[in-house]
């Protein structure tokens, strides 16, 4: 029995690493030879937040552009979303407006989101710095930011409990 069921929803670029990320959360695995999510990918996780035990559901949103006009439909219903960029790319964190848009049309505004940094371990190749994300996930009214690394799993268990916790003080249920 649980206390709460949620619908998470990872969007960004095509390669940013969300599913890597997903699948680093879930089978605490890294993977670099994930494929292509070619449209929406749907995965389970039972957690347990501050005494209360949650499904969580996560919708993992392809980000290549021909996936894109999915959104609206897969986004209904969600209770949060994870954005996910590259600090390695820069243009994957310019998009954020792009799907920022689509997401909010959909959402009320009890939906918290997280931006996400991914491949943090690749500092040497990195285009985005923390501070530069700290600053557009506050200008665009988020309610957190992380960096993370699938390869190494930093922040990776602290990126789905941070949104669920959010999730759940949005839902007044913590």
């Amino acid at each position: 029995m649980y206390d709460a069921t949620f619908k998470l929803v990872l969007f960004g670029d095509a390669g940013a690493g969300k599913t890597t990320l997903t699948q680093r959360y879930l089978t605490n695995l890294f993977k670099s030879d994930t494929t292509m999510t070619i449209g929406v990918d749907f995965e389970v996780k039972s957690l347990e937040i501050e005494g209360k035990k949650v499904k969580l559901q996560i919708w993992d949103f392809g980000g290549e552009e021909r996936f894109r006009f999915l959104l609206p439909t897969y986004v209904k219903g969600a209770n949060g979303g994870l954005f996910m960029y590259d600090i390695t790319n820069y243009s994957s964190l310019a998009h954020i407006d792009d799907w920022l848009v689509v997401i909010r049309k959909k959402i009320n505004e009890m939906f918290p989101i997280i931006v996400v940094g991914g491949k943090a371990d690749l500092t040497e190749d990195r285009e985005v710095s923390a501070e530069e994300g700290i600053k557009i996930s506050k200008s665009r009214d988020t309610d957190g930011f992380v960096e993370c690394s699938s390869k190494t799993g930093e922040n990776v268990e602290e990126t789905f409990e941070g949104i669920t916790r959010l999730m759940l003080r949005k839902s007044k249920l913590i």
